[in-house]
């Protein structure tokens, strides 16, 4: 099993969310109002004056054959725009209960 993090821009929750519904990636967990900034591009999320959006995050622990599948659904929402910013990560689960 992998697990996914997945960071965005709030604006895409929603479409994330009905994504991991789609590839049947039932059990995630939600933090909203998270702050950051991309490693390369896109806008700082602070939720400050100055850069007063805000990120989320959302992990999910996976079938290793739901992965690749989920990561390509991933991309194609961050190319609508990169301004807005989102970044997967995966890693191995080595246990669970």
């Amino acid at each position: 099993m992998k697990s996914v993090l997945i960071t965005f821009d709030q604006a895409f929750y929603e479409h994330i969310v009905t994504t991991l519904n789609h590839l049947n990636c039932r059990g995630f967990t939600a933090f909203e109002n998270v702050q950051g900034r991309g490693s390369r591009t896109g806008e700082p999320h602070y939720g400050s004056h100055a850069w007063p959006s805000m990120c989320s995050a959302i992990i999910t622990v996976v079938e290793d054959t739901a992965v690749d599948p989920l990561l390509h659904a991933l991309h194609k929402i961050d190319a609508q725009s990169d301004r807005l910013g989102l970044r997967a990560f995966v890693w191995n689960i080595e246990k669970t209960i």
